[in-house]
């Protein structure tokens, strides 16, 4: 009974033009979402029309998407260039905690998204009193608390437990399924802990979600006017785009039955869900909106111009 100090990912096992191929093509991937997102926080913080509830939560769901590629793609960037990585026992579990840290953010942050959608278009005479900055400050503190809290809950018991050798994980990233798999000790505990944490975490958020939905539908079929309607939907379009991608990747991923599946066709199901949503999330939110796209014209305009004054 061997403690185990190390891990060995396999990640992505392939030829050697396949690993650079994809090595290349992560590594844009991961500068163009890090940019992106920066760019996104960057034109909240300092543009004054930005400075509402809606972009202020997209500013955070920015911050939720860098900590979770960037906990994720660097170490799978070596691994691929080195056809398979160890990591530390303490790393691997640091990963663990800060993937399940951002993942459980974004479920609190879409929900309170929602709600902010629902205020807005069901309660719009009273939104400016009860979304009020401090309140959205309060609500952000607290989604990011709780996410702190609850991740500790199955990570600090996963991380007690026993673990066979050879100690490999046929992942690109410490998840918590292939520790489960790889363990030699009794996993029912922890199962259950995460069944508990998915009650708040995921049940909870996709009822509020859909009543929230349902209100706003509702509410906007009554509008007379087919523009105003239109006009009303486009409000909250992105971020009903956004929720369907993530909860559809998540269930995929961890709901889903995949035991037919190959490792590759797990692994490639998993890039999804940790690159995708981070990657498409700058685009949705600036792409369709008006505001962030006018924005970005004034941004770049004021580069250019302390680029001539110079």
């Amino acid at each position: 009974m061997t403690m185990v100090t190390e891990f060995l990912l396999l990640g992505f096992q392939g030829g050697q033009i396949l690993r650079i191929f994809m090595f290349c093509l992560l590594l844009v991937v991961y500068c163009e979402t890090v940019c992106g997102n920066l760019l996104i926080i960057t034109l909240v913080s300092t543009t004054r029309n930005l400075h509402t509830p809606m972009y202020f939560f997209i500013s955070q769901l920015s911050v939720s998407d860098i900590l979770l590629i960037t906990d994720i793609v660097p170490n799978l960037l070596y691994i691929l260039l080195n056809n398979g990585a160890s990591i530390s026992f303490n790393n691997c579990f640091t990963q663990l905690y800060l993937f399940g840290v951002s993942e459980i953010f974004e479920c609190f942050l879409l929900t309170v998204m929602s709600y902010d959608r629902y205020v807005a278009i069901c309660n719009p005479l009273r939104y400016t009193s009860i979304m009020t900055s401090e309140y959205c400050v309060i609500l952000v503190f607290i989604c990011w608390a709780v996410s702190f809290a609850l991740v500790l809950i199955y990570v600090v018991t996963t991380s007690t437990l026993r673990f066979c050798k050879p100690n490999i994980l046929d992942h690109f990233f410490c998840d918590y399924i292939p520790l489960l798999e790889n363990s030699c000790s009794d996993t029912l505990i922890v199962k259950i802990e995460v069944g508990f944490v998915s009650i708040p975490v995921v049940i909870m958020p996709i009822i509020i979600i859909i009543a929230s939905y349902t209100n706003i539908i509702v509410t906007i079929l009554r509008i007379p006017s087919s523009s105003g309607r239109q006009k009303t939907f486009s409000t909250c379009s992105s971020h009903l785009i956004v929720v369907s991608i993530y909860y559809w990747t998540l269930f995929s991923v961890y709901v889903v039955p995949t035991k037919g599946l190959s490792s590759n066709t797990n692994k490639v199901l998993s890039l999804l869900y940790t690159m995708f949503t981070p990657v498409i999330n700058p685009f949705i939110y600036s792409l369709r909106n008006k505001d962030i796209m006018k924005a970005l014209k004034l941004f770049f305009l004021r580069g250019n111009k302390m680029i001539d004054f110079d």
